[in-house]
């Protein structure tokens, strides 16, 4: 796309990068991304991988690929992940082929990951859009927690002790949305994603 096309012809072509949203298990950042995916056309939602134990409710393909941990590795050792860590004990990790081809395809793609895993995709996207989510109080986020049901108390307190080494590096990222009301969470990040589609390095690559 040259200069001219946008300043004189009025078209502006899709523009395509990746999204990565991270902050403490918890903040709320799966409820935000989905909202986005379910009201943003353009934008693909990236389902990673784990080795942790499918809960009652999610869908495997939908919510994450669940793997056993030889096939995690295999997908490590083939270079078929773009980055992961261990997180609470088990791995997770984003599958090139969740990222890669929506991208090709001129679409947006948002992407649900832990803290360890944003700090990686840094170095991958370097031109990517990254935000942090992070709930209003530590108290919120300990009753979130214990309201999913799906933890013992112990998995639990290391959630809230992770939560709380994790959300110091908020300052590593480009914008930082506290999650107090999941809408407002919501349309600020659909504020984020409008201005960056009007970015000018996204626009004219090289202005």
């Amino acid at each position: 796309m040259d200069e001219s096309s946008i300043l004189f012809e009025g078209r502006v072509e899709r523009v395509a990068y990746p999204i990565v949203v991270t902050g403490p298990s918890g903040a709320g950042k799966t409820s935000i991304c989905k909202g986005i995916v379910g009201d943003c056309p353009d934008v693909a939602y990236s389902v990673s991988a784990t080795t942790r134990p499918r809960r009652e409710d999610e869908v495997t393909g939908r919510d994450y690929h669940f793997v056993d941990e030889d096939r995690f590795r295999e997908l490590m050792g083939a270079g078929e992940l773009l980055e992961w860590a261990e997180v609470h004990g088990r791995l997770y990790g984003t599958p090139r082929f969740s990222v890669v081809p929506f991208l090709e395809s001129g679409k947006k793609v948002i992407m649900d990951i832990d803290v360890q895993g944003g700090a990686s995709m840094r170095k991958v996207f370097p031109d990517g859009v990254f935000v942090f989510v992070i709930p209003p109080s530590m108290r919120i986020l300990e009753e979130r927690l214990r309201n999913r049901g799906t933890e013992s108390e112990e998995v639990l307190r290391t959630r809230l002790r992770n939560a709380r080494e994790e959300t110091r590096s908020w300052r590593q990222y480009d914008y930082l949305i506290v999650n107090d009301e999941l809408d407002v969470a919501l349309d600020r990040l659909k504020s984020i994603i409008a201005a960056e589609d009007s970015r000018l390095r996204r626009l004219i690559p090289g202005s």
